[in-house]
């Protein structure tokens, strides 16, 4: 049973957004912090990379555990009520990120996903984007 109404529940849902994400610009500030320069959601490249470095060939992905299904990460449980939704809905972006990561591998790009539960280890993860992105820029 969900604990808000019909109508609180519509109105808190109509705020997800899927560009810029309170993780997604976590990600960025921190890229930008360390000296790295990049472009925003790639229009012209599938799935419309979150954060694209193009000289390097290189984009990254900011996934919501929740929205895109990460196993194991108890931000990314299903809901318990209204499974035939949401089962069907968060296996259709799983299959979508699978197809993009594929898509863009074989146009030559590397990519990186970044989950939203990663973000509480800066340090971590800071270390990880530049083992993926090599140095930045002097």
């Amino acid at each position: 049973m969900d604990r808000l109404s019909p109508e609180k529940r519509s109105w808190l849902m109509s705020r997800v957004t899927s560009k810029n994400t309170r993780p997604e610009r976590i990600v960025r500030a921190l890229l930008h912090r360390i000296g790295y320069r990049f472009r925003l959601h790639g229009s012209k490249l599938h799935g419309r990379p979150d954060i694209v470095f193009s000289k390097k060939r290189k984009v990254v992905f900011v996934h919501g555990c929740f929205w895109h299904g990460h196993m194991g990460c108890r931000l990314g449980r299903l809901p318990q009520s209204n499974l035939n939704f949401w089962q069907p809905k968060i296996e259709r972006t799983r299959a979508r990120d699978r197809e993009t990561i594929n898509a863009l591998e074989a146009q030559g790009w590397q990519i990186l996903v970044i989950w939203q539960c990663e973000l509480k280890d800066i340090a971590l993860l800071t270390q990880r984007l530049m083992k993926f992105l090599g140095p930045p820029r002097s």
